[in-house]
């Protein structure tokens, strides 16, 4: 079985520093670099992208909402317009990194609010799938499982990836745990690798109620601000080995 894990990176900003990137991408696949909305600044887009090329790790843009203090995790009450430039500028302005280092740009994976909002407002799905399109149409967009996002990749005509979380809570309708309920995110690593497993190989997952619902898993997300996140990603590298999962990009 073959499964792309991906990682959101690049989201240090000027000089405070997140996450651990130059060791947490030896174990993925895919690399979601954040574009200087909801984090990161041209000098980190430019070092991720180098770093996810010296790699052999798959780029993507991860556009979010311009909320550098909220990082990016605030709904905004935007229109569909706005949402559609907003992730044109991004897209654009990673691209400019991804040429400059001559690799090819390979996915769009929105962040935060900007994600979870899309997920069930078909408007916004939309904006976001016409966005991608209108800038390269051989880019994957990445999107929840069973989400408007996928429905709207596909009625646009685009590739897309149905994307889970290892270290996410669901809720019984298969959308995320909002982060401020106890419980939203599982910080024990054996877990959130065990979970991975069964979302992988047979296509559910057990709700926060404890509901069992499906999923499916094109790709699998590791949060790169978390501070067990290299060692999750370790671990299910292990765990997919003695499974025979292989790690492999959209």
């Amino acid at each position: 079985m073959k499964i792309d894990l991906n990682c959101d990176l690049g989201e240090s900003f000027g000089n405070y520093k997140i996450g651990m990137d130059e060791e947490v991408i030896k174990y993925i696949s895919s690399a979601n670099i954040a574009c200087g909305f909801h984090a990161s600044d041209p000098l980190v887009m430019e070092r991720t992208v180098e770093l996810a090329k010296a790699n052999g790790v798959k780029v993507g843009a991860h556009p979010g909402f311009p909320d550098l203090a909220g990082f990016g995790r605030r709904s905004m009450n935007v229109s569909p317009k706005e949402l559609k430039t907003m992730v044109i500028y991004q897209i654009g302005a990673l691209n400019a990194f991804c040429k400059a280092n001559e690799i090819k740009m390979n996915h769009v994976k929105p962040h935060g609010a900007m994600y979870n909002m899309a997920a069930k407002d078909e408007r916004l799905a939309f904006a976001i799938a016409e966005a991608v399109a209108q800038v390269d149409e051989s880019l994957v967009l990445i999107g929840l499982s069973g989400s408007a996002l996928l429905t709207a990749a596909k009625e646009v005509g685009i590739k897309c990836a149905s994307e889970v979380f290892a270290d996410r809570a669901y809720e019984d309708d298969g959308s995320l745990v909002p982060r401020t309920k106890i419980g939203a995110v599982i910080t024990n690593e054996e877990e959130a690798s065990d979970r991975a497993v069964q979302m992988i190989k047979f296509g559910k997952v057990k709700s926060i109620s404890g509901k069992e619902i499906p999923i499916i898993a094109d790709t699998i997300c590791i949060h790169g601000d978390t501070p067990q996140a290299l060692h999750l990603a370790r671990i299910m590298r292990a765990k997919f080995a003695r499974e025979q999962i292989e790690a492999q990009a959209l």
